[in-house]
């Protein structure tokens, strides 16, 4: 055994380079899994094990009080497929106030006790309500306040106000606060329930398919319209791990590529070790060694570079996964996040597996040469089809260097399709990497909403653009029919539209959601439509995706929203793609919200000039008009980039880097196999006058086709997977993605990305070429 040890070490130290391409394409496949199994798991396991150990709601449905009574809303436990429920919790939805100042909308619900048989409350803070007076506010979706602190509700008669005596957390996202029942008639404007609260969990509950089914059976067990909202476990789950589970597909995409790559590399290099190492095969046969013992070590010269590539890779993809993980140890009180023992045992395990199998596959031919003719082999190759393809190329009118290097291929052709098939994946690579940061240019583009040319007003900036929010932020000063006058009368203006924005409640969803109102037409802003339409008229709304998610709607359905406690039924229209404040904002004409905000103004102007009009000088104009008025103008658009977006660049241009190496590395090893295997015919080739400079130009044109060949092939891939990657990233972040971010590609790019392979190709020629080129002739004529 120590003697095949001896061979196994003796045969790695000499084929270092195969031994690095190895390595590296195992490092990239195992750090490229650890990373997105390790995402994908630790996002879901807090969440998954506060759900369980809190009998989270699989479905939290809210019921209109005004169309069901509460032992009608109660009988919904009975309806199929529910295991167990809570409820009929009564509800409304108050206007929270600071000062003396509306500034947000708050979902409570009346719960005299934190546990039950759904949606189990667990206190972070504090204690739970015992009396009148009191509120636990939650720490996912309530305001972050602290403990004491008093709540006012100046809209509502006699003004109540309640003290915070707890924050909990619940899993489900139920609520924004907690208060006794019998408080609820004081938080509504007519002294009674709004709405009910039911809890549902169900007996089958895994699936989009099964849980629409539930609620189903839910809204048939009620009188009709009674719903007015409910909220999926899993578009919550799908929320709380957005940030971490975007990472996972594209992930996965490169762990793919590198498995296969590294598969594509052992079979290639083992093979060649087997073709080029016959002799020493044959003396090892002769001293002794079984079939079995050849075939080992020749895999076994695979398996250590492999078995290290796995262990560095389990290393880098454990090092990388640190910063992502780390919001999500606070989420649901989970410290020390990390990557799974399973998970590391599994991906480097099942990764050596299949590269312990190619391996074997490629050695197994060396156990089956019978010793006579490993002995008798030497290493000048045998006369065939790279004669036949010289001889054809020796009558094309192209120096004799460039001939013979574009007949090399072949010669030996599989080992030709294997360069080519590390070129195919080393080009999918690269143009998988250029369309994914084509497609975040054009996320961030799409989500900042700014095709203004200018923008009036004293603007907060935020997500989706500059905008000025109640209650945060200093309001404009200046009348807004004296603004759009001086906007009208500014040589320039060509169309212009006014901004307010607002909050509200959704029925069934915890939290507020962001109202952003235009006076005019919005359409041209900039916003990028996913489906459906863009607003025509007061009463209908455009959503992010989120808003859809969470709400359980589609577009052509009508929502009622909450807006200062009052009802204001809206329809959708379309699907905007936005990611401001969560993804849970909502679009409309400001004549939507007048019954219940009569005094809503624009706090924003966005302003398109005519072609030609100078930008300084219209600026200049306007803000001469508009000083008086205590507001100004400005040219300048805002840009609001993304933490993810960074990271995600980061990361492709990482593991695309170490494609590349691989797929060059890869076409190396070729080459050097061929060089050696050769190099008898390059000692007579400079006996007869070949110049170092044209034995580099042979080895170089002898990988050109290859490469040429690998490009083509390998653009078409690349764009299948970006494809496919990017409409999954945004999936896993909970958004559709418009046309336009995956349109990224043009005919230009795409020569280019394709003669990308070509380039892989010669860089992996490099070395050898020059190898061939210094060796002596007399050293050449002498290899045998």
């Amino acid at each position: 055994m120590s003697a095949l040890l001896r061979v196994v070490g003796a045969g790695t130290a000499r084929r270092r380079v195969q031994a690095l391409v190895i390595g590296l394409a195992t490092l990239i496949a195992v750090t490229a899994s650890v990373l997105g199994g390790s995402l994908l798991v630790a996002s879901r396991a807090p969440f998954d094990k506060a759900f369980a150990r809190q009998h989270g709601a699989h479905l939290s449905a809210q019921f209109d009080a005004g169309r069901a009574t509460s032992a009608q809303v109660a009988a919904s436990a009975r309806a199929a497929g529910v295991g167990a429920a809570s409820g009929p919790f009564p509800t409304a939805s108050p206007v929270m106030g600071f000062g003396g100042q509306a500034v947000a909308s708050l979902s409570v619900v009346g719960r005299a006790t934190p546990g039950g048989a759904v949606d189990r409350v667990d206190l972070t803070e504090g204690r739970w309500v015992r009396k009148a007076g009191e509120i636990v506010v939650s720490a996912d979706t309530g305001p972050a306040v602290p403990l004491g602190r008093q709540l006012s509700f100046p809209d509502l008669p006699g003004s109540p106000s309640l003290t915070v005596v707890g924050v909990a957390r619940s899993v489900s996202r139920t609520a924004d606060g907690w208060v006794l029942p019998s408080e609820i008639p004081a938080l509504s404007a007519s002294g009674r329930a709004e709405g009910y609260q039911m809890l549902y969990r169900f007996t089958h509950a895994a699936t989009s398919t099964e849980m629409s089914r539930d609620r189903a059976a839910v809204e048939s067990a009620v009188p009709g319209s009674s719903l007015t909202g409910a909220q999926s476990w899993l578009s919550v789950r799908k929320v709380a791990t957005r940030s971490t589970s975007l990472f996972v597909p594209f992930l996965v995409a490169f762990g793919v590529l590198g498995l296969v790559m590294s598969v594509l590399i052992v079979g290639n290099v083992v093979a060649g070790a087997v073709a080029t190492g016959r002799r020493r095969i044959g003396v090892l046969k002769a001293v002794g060694c079984t079939p079995g013992q050849v075939v080992r070590a020749c895999a076994a010269q695979a398996l250590l570079p492999a078995a290290l590539g796995a262990v560095l890779g389990t290393v880098a993809g454990q090092l990388l996964a640190v910063p992502l993980l780390s919001d999500t140890e606070d989420a649901y009180g989970t410290a020390g996040l990390g990557v799974e023992l399973w998970l590391d045992a599994a991906v480097a395990g099942g990764v050596l597996a299949v590269v312990a199998v190619t391996a074997c596959t490629a050695a197994w031919r060396a156990g089956r040469l019978r010793t006579v003719d490993a002995l008798a082999v030497g290493r000048t190759p045998a006369p065939g089809r790279g004669r036949r393809a010289t001889g054809l190329t020796a009558r094309l009118p192209l120096p004799r260097p460039v001939g013979l290097g574009l007949a090399r291929p072949f010669a030996r052709p599989a080992r030709t399709a294997s360069m080519v098939a590390a070129v195919v994946f080393g080009a999918a690579a690269v143009t998988f990497a250029t369309g994914l940061s084509g497609s975040l240019g054009e996320v961030i583009a799409a989500k900042n909403h700014n095709a203004a040319d200018v923008t009036v007003g004293e603007a907060v900036p935020g997500p989706g653009g500059p905008h000025t929010r109640p209650g945060g932020g200093r309001q404009t000063p200046a009348d807004p029919a004296a603004i759009t006058k001086a906007i009208e009368d500014t040589d320039g203006t060509r169309r212009y539209y006014g901004t307010a924005t607002a909050q509200a409640a959704l029925a069934g969803v915890s939290g507020e959601i962001s109202l952003v109102a235009y006076d005019g037409d919005a359409s041209w802003g900039g916003f990028r439509m996913v489906s459906g339409r863009w607003v025509h008229k007061p009463g209908e709304v455009v959503v992010a995706s989120s808003v859809l998610t969470l709400a359980g709607a589609k577009v052509g359905d009508t929502i009622t929203l909450r807006v200062h406690g009052k009802p204001v039924p809206v329809r959708i229209v379309g699907e905007v793609f936005d990611t401001g404040d969560d993804g849970t904002r909502v679009f409309t004409d400001a004549a939507t919200l007048r019954s219940a905000l009569p005094d809503l103004k624009p706090t924003t102007y966005a302003i398109d000039l005519t072609a030609g009009t100078d930008k300084d000088a219209y600026v200049k104009a306007l803000d001469s008009a508009l000083q008086p008025l205590g507001t100004s103008a400005t040219g300048e658009k805002y840009v609001n980039g993304s933490d993810s977006v960074t990271v995600i660049d980061a990361l492709t241009a990482f593991l695309t880097a170490l494609l590349i190496c691989v797929a060059a590395l890869g076409v190396l090893g070729g080459v050097v196999l061929d060089t050696h295997e050769r190099i008898r015919d390059l000692g007579i080739h400079k006996a007869l006058g070949m110049t170092p400079r044209q034995t580099v130009t042979l080895v170089i044109t002898s990988v050109l086709l290859p490469g040429i060949v690998g490009g083509a092939l390998g653009v078409p891939l690349g764009v299948a997977v970006h494809d496919a990657v990017v409409p999954a990233m945004g999936h896993s972040g909970g958004l559709r993605l418009p046309e336009s971010v995956l349109a990224v590609y043009g005919t230009p790019e795409l020569v280019l990305l394709a003669l990308s392979g070509a380039a892989v190709a010669v860089l992996g020629s490099l070395l050898p070429a020059g190898w061939a080129a210094r060796i002596r002739t007399a050293t050449a004529l002498r290899a045998e």
